[in-house]
């Protein structure tokens, strides 16, 4: 598994402040968060030995940077104790971690975010949000994995897999017996996601409360409680029929679908006064007379007419006025086009209605 450390530490690095040990399998892409008072190597080990515990499968080795927390001789101790294989990435090749530093963008700062976090309180509630996080991402978040990768001159075509989550990847292997898989397997389909996701939020926000405020010292603890991840709360309630709880309407899948869904009305209002109003006429004599001209032309010829008038950001403005324009002189065009000859179509009516007729 590659390892990484994210840190709460805000707009400085000064003072104490709380930190995440991230790991996540190459193979299945299963990974774990734990939180850590410090970065101190005693913090990692002890974090390695619970990972050790909450793992469904056998950890093998970890892959970590060149980062004192990990580059230590307690680690190295620990590692030939239990037989773990050990290694590092290159300095200043910080590519070498990327399964890991996907996991931190995408999981870690979208969910936990950018905040200061510090204290006791902070580490137990960031600690229950974990606890509810690591369920969700493996069990229910699917992804891809890359299969090949070919250059085709300029352009790189890559291939994908099927997507699965990480439990689905897991079981799929051999990593696990089959008791362990029919364990596993119960225990997803006996968790309800949507009522999960519910409390990963008031979780989320729990612990938006001990975050740091600018400026402050010290988080603020007086009258602070840790609100539990519940396991009973994602297992045996039924989910309601019109959504999450407490979620905004603005949040569901049928609000954003009609607000954001095109009626198929044409965008005929305008919402701020025309610039050009009153010469749309002298502008049509221009076109009729030279079907050729531009926007740029049009706009430059009504700045001879009328100096300081127009901004030249009305360019715009201008010339989707012009499209429309056009649009309707070319129905006009059309009108006043006549029979061509190269085509073949005769121009007596007697003709043209027998032609017409065969078609038919």
């Amino acid at each position: 598994m590659e390892a990484d450390l994210v840190a709460h530490c805000g707009f400085h690095t000064d003072g104490s402040f709380l930190y995440t040990l991230t790991l996540t399998d190459i193979a299945t892409g299963w990974t774990e968060f734990l939180p850590l008072l410090n970065r101190t190597q005693e913090a990692v080990v002890a974090a390695l030995k619970r990972v050790q515990h909450l793992l469904p499968f056998p950890l093998l080795g970890i892959d970590t940077d060149n980062g004192a927390e990990f580059i230590n001789v307690e680690l190295l101790a620990y590692c030939e104790q239990v037989h773990l294989t050990f290694t590092r990435g290159r300095p200043r090749h910080s590519n070498d971690q990327c399964y890991i530093e996907q996991k931190n963008g995408q999981i870690v700062r979208q969910v936990v975010g950018y905040d200061r976090f510090a204290g006791e309180l902070a580490y137990r509630q960031l600690t229950e949000l974990y606890r509810a996080l690591r369920v969700y991402v493996n069990c229910f978040q699917p992804s891809m994995k890359l299969q090949t990768k070919q250059r085709e001159g300029s352009k790189v075509r890559r291939t994908y897999d099927q997507a699965q989550t990480p439990m689905q990847r897991l079981l799929a292997s051999d990593a696990v017996p089959p008791n362990k898989q029919q364990e596993l397997l119960r225990i997803t389909q006996a968790l309800d996601p949507l009522r999960l996701l519910e409390q990963l939020e008031q979780l989320q926000k729990a612990l938006f409360q001990h975050a740091v405020k600018p400026g402050a010292a010290s988080p603020s603890q007086e009258g602070s409680s840790t609100l539990p991840f519940s396991v009973k709360l994602v297992t045996r309630e039924q989910v309601p029929a019109d959504g999450i709880p407490g979620t905004a309407p603005s949040l569901q899948k049928s609000e954003r679908r009609r607000r954001y869904q095109r009626s198929g009305r044409p965008h005929d209002w305008r919402t701020r006064k025309d610039p050009f109003e009153g010469e749309w006429e002298q502008i049509s004599s221009w076109l009729l007379a030279n079907p050729e001209l531009t926007g740029v032309d049009i706009f430059h010829q009504l700045e001879q007419l009328s100096p300081g008038r127009y901004r030249p950001t009305q360019l715009r403005t201008l010339q989707r006025g012009l499209g429309k324009l056009r649009r309707r002189l070319l129905v006009t065009f059309n009108e006043q086009w006549g029979e061509e000859v190269v085509n073949g179509h005769p121009s007596t009516p007697q003709l043209r209605g027998e032609i017409v007729a065969g078609i038919c």
